[in-house]
């Protein structure tokens, strides 16, 4: 097996709407901006793949339509995930790791300003015991911040201490939506108040994989996948326990982030409650600085805000500001199914 290493990213400036744009538009300006680091061309591509959400555009094979800011001629390799774009870097990864392809464009893009995002939501619930109830992503989240507190773990100032360091780690961040200090505000849904929850907004991310060779000519410093695995948990809340998360702990044991320390974590907690339960299961400590981008706290575009996460940790370490970053990535209610890698620099890898 190949190694495989995120060699470019490129994202947008995240929005709370862009109504003057469509998917497409919004799309273009990122894929020429993560092709153009590379100097690769469409057609030099192996593989693509895109995550994407119909529900979330409101329209079948909506994803059919972002090609058109790929290109399809020449003829392309292409596929589609309808998840976070995270996945599709795993699906990608696993093609270059293969032998398959030599490089990879994966993308991913949500709007979610033209419908209730919370409504939307919904759809991953249950549909017949749990969806019918129409808990919204907030009040369930809620749920799981409360049993944190029953058990002890955390307290409401410290939810807000977490939503306030995020957001000002997001100042060093142009593309962040929310940044600086952000007040607490009134509660959504109690204990969850307006600074525990993420901004509704629209946004796209891309990056570029590479394997071999072909990764150290394309970029200076790498970023290496040298560990990578994806974990779901049981559908139903009811059956969970909401304190921990043994997917994620799962997840990581396999990708191999215990074997040695990290350096720098993203985090996919678009809830400040969630960065409490992730922090526990991945056991990182004050010594690691976790969401210098300022996380899904400043920024979640559906749909791309996992892929960012992968993105940004790589960004760390082609820019030399990171040796070992962990990037993990979330879909589903309360943690329900997570995604966890290991980046290395170039000569960090024990062999």
């Amino acid at each position: 097996m190949r190694d495989v290493a995120i060699v470019a990213f490129a994202q947008t400036d995240h929005l709370r709407r862009t109504d003057e744009l469509s998917e497409v538009e919004m799309l273009m300006p990122v894929l020429h901006r993560v092709l153009d680091r590379t100097g690769l061309a469409t057609g030099d591509l192996g593989f693509i793949c895109s995550g994407s959400s119909d529900y979330l555009a409101g329209r079948a094979f909506s994803f059919t339509m972002a090609l058109d800011g790929v290109g399809a001629c020449p003829p392309v390799s292409e596929s589609h995930v309808e998840m976070d774009g995270a996945w599709a870097l795993y699906e990608a990864w696993v093609k270059l790791r293969s032998g398959r392809a030599d490089t990879a464009l994966v993308y991913s893009y949500g709007k979610s300003s033209p419908g209730s995002l919370r409504d939307v939501l919904t759809r991953q619930l249950d549909p017949y015991y749990v969806g019918p109830l129409w808990p919204d992503s907030v009040a369930l989240a809620a749920l799981q911040a409360q049993a944190l507190i029953d058990a002890g773990d955390t307290d409401e100032a410290a939810l807000a201490a977490i939503g306030a360091r995020n957001r000002t780690a997001a100042t060093d961040n142009p593309h962040a939506q929310l940044t600086g200090p952000v007040p607490a505000g009134d509660y959504v849904v109690r204990p969850l108040r307006t600074g525990d929850c993420p901004p509704v907004g629209d946004g796209a991310a891309a990056v570029i994989l590479a394997a071999g060779d072909t990764a150290r000519a394309l970029c200076p410093r790498p970023a290496w996948i040298r560990g990578i695995d994806h974990r779901i948990e049981a559908h139903g809340l009811g059956v969970r326990e909401l304190t921990g998360s043994p997917s994620t702990r799962l997840a990581a044991e396999r990708a191999g982030v215990f074997e040695r320390p990290v350096d720098t974590a993203e985090l996919h907690a678009p809830f400040t409650s969630q960065e409490v339960v992730l922090r526990k299961a991945l056991r990182l400590d004050d010594t690691v600085t976790v969401n210098p981008s300022g996380g899904a706290l400043a920024a979640n575009p559906v749909m791309a805000a996992g892929l960012i996460r992968l993105g940004e940790a790589a960004a760390r370490i082609h820019r030399g500001e990171s040796d070992r970053a962990l990037a993990h990535a979330t879909s589903g209610p309360c943690l329900q199914q997570n995604l966890v890698a290991v980046l290395e620099g170039e000569g960090a890898h024990v062999r």
